[in-house]
């Protein structure tokens, strides 16, 4: 990782909302591969810096920018390559958990693969039992391990995830670091906001602390 052209970069990033700053003053490079894990208390402004992160909004200072070029919810290059889980309501509630992933897939241009890829995504995040339930059928736990399904269903190079443990139980939590670690292995760069130590253990090769927006420790 250390040495590669950043695939994403944020320079003295911050946010604003009226006088309150909930961002301030963050530089961070992110080289494909890597892991990079958001630290901090509630309120320390770990999801917005994620939404800026992924185009959903825009700094009031600083640059972002993702394999070269600006970053936008509407950029071509974000929308192709940059996944997400960020909302727990980012689902379709009149498409079953597989049409839901099918749909992703497709629009991601899978093809010929999506029904394999699907199947694959479906198993390994325990859903199986449940390809044909609506959302509203399933319980808090596997909705989020439907949000996961259908970020890692699609090609990527980029995962943003905010707390992509929340409702997770103990084997999906580890399964989560697990897989995590494999697609960092396989050259995904992962930017995630964690507050379970042993996920942020799994998968992070370095950990940026937030208190009130601000940058307050770095490290490996």
């Amino acid at each position: 990782m250390t040495g590669q052209t950043p695939l994403l970069q944020l320079t003295d990033v911050g946010r604003r909302y009226g006088e309150r700053w909930v961002v301030r003053a963050v530089t961070l490079d992110l080289a494909p591969g890597e892991c990079v894990a958001l630290v901090g208390g509630n309120g320390a402004g770990k999801s917005t810096l994620l939404r800026l992160a992924a185009g959903r909004e825009e700094p009031t200072e600083g640059q972002i920018s993702f394999a070269g070029g600006p970053v936008g919810e509407d950029t071509p290059a974000v929308r192709a390559r940059v996944a997400t889980v960020m909302d727990p309501g980012a689902h379709y509630p009149d498409l079953t958990v597989r049409e839901h992933l099918m749909l992703v897939a497709l629009a991601h241009g899978l093809d010929a693969e999506a029904e394999d890829t699907v199947d694959r995504a479906l198993a390994d995040h325990r859903l199986s039992e449940h390809a044909r339930a609506l959302p509203s059928a399933l319980s808090s736990g596997q909705t989020q391990a439907m949000l996961l399904a259908s970020a890692l269903v699609r090609p990527h190079d980029l995962l943003i995830l905010d707390e992509p443990e929340q409702r997770l139980d103990a084997r999906a939590r580890k399964e989560l670091g697990r897989r995590l670690a494999a697609h960092k292995e396989r050259g995904t760069a992962i930017l995630l906001a964690t507050h379970h130590e042993p996920l942020a253990d799994a998968a992070a090769d370095r950990v940026l602390a937030l208190e009130d927006g601000i940058p307050v420790g770095a490290g490996r």
